[in-house]
C-alpha cells in the first residue's frame, strides 16, 4: 500500500494526484445530504486536502453551517480508492494564505476561484469493488474497465 506519512499514505496521495476528482458529502442546515463531484483537489501535506470552489454554492453553504466533510476519490479502472473524513476550513479570496493555496491547486479556473476549502483529514479508509470479492485481480479489473470506457467512446461498440 505504501509507506504511512501520517494520515495520507504514498498510496492516497498517488490517487489523489492521478485522480483528483472527489466526491464531496456534506449536510444541509435542514439534514440533507449533498454529495458533489469536485475536480481541483490536492495534497497540502500529510494530513490536508484542498480543493477550490469554482461553482460549489450549496458545498459551502453547509460547511459553513457545518464544517464536518466526507471525500470519496475511486480510480474508475481498477475499482479501488479512498474515503477521508474530516473537518473543512474555508479560505476566501483576500484572506492570508488563499494566493498561496491556489497556487498548489493550478486550476486553470483560478481567476473564478472564490473560496479554498481545505480538510483537515481525521480519518482515512480504503473502499474497494466487491468485485475483489470473487477472486479477481486489479490487472483483471483494470483490463475490463479500459475495455469499456474506450467502447463508450464515440465511434466505440460496446457489447455486454
Amino acid at each position: 500500500m505504501g509507506e504511512v506519512v501520517g494520515m495520507l499514505t504514498a498510496d492516497m496521495r498517488r490517487l489523489v494526484g492521478e485522480q483528483p476528482l472527489g466526491f464531496v458529502a456534506t449536510v444541509s442546515p435542514e439534514g440533507m445530504p449533498n454529495v458533489a463531484p469536485k475536480g481541483t483537489f490536492t495534497v497540502i501535506d500529510d494530513r490536508t486536502l484542498a480543493f477550490a470552489d469554482i461553482r460549489s454554492p450549496q458545498t459551502i453553504r453547509n460547511l459553513k453551517a457545518n464544517p464536518r466533510v466526507e471525500v470519496n476519490f475511486v480510480d474508475p479502472f481498477v475499482r479501488k480508492g479512498y474515503r477521508f473524513s474530516g473537518t473543512a476550513r474555508l479560505v476566501p479570496r483576500g484572506e492570508d494564505g488563499f494566493d498561496a493555496l491556489l497556487e498548489r491547486i493550478r486550476s486553470s479556473f483560478a481567476p473564478r476561484v472564490r473560496t479554498v476549502v481545505v480538510i483537515s483529514v481525521e480519518k482515512a479508509a480504503a473502499l474497494t469493488s466487491p468485485s475483489y470479492d470473487d477472486g479477481r485481480s486489479e490487472a483483471e479489473l483494470r483490463k475490463s474497465w479500459t475495455t469499456r470506457f474506450r467502447k463508450l467512446q464515440p465511434g466505440g461498440k460496446f457489447e455486454e
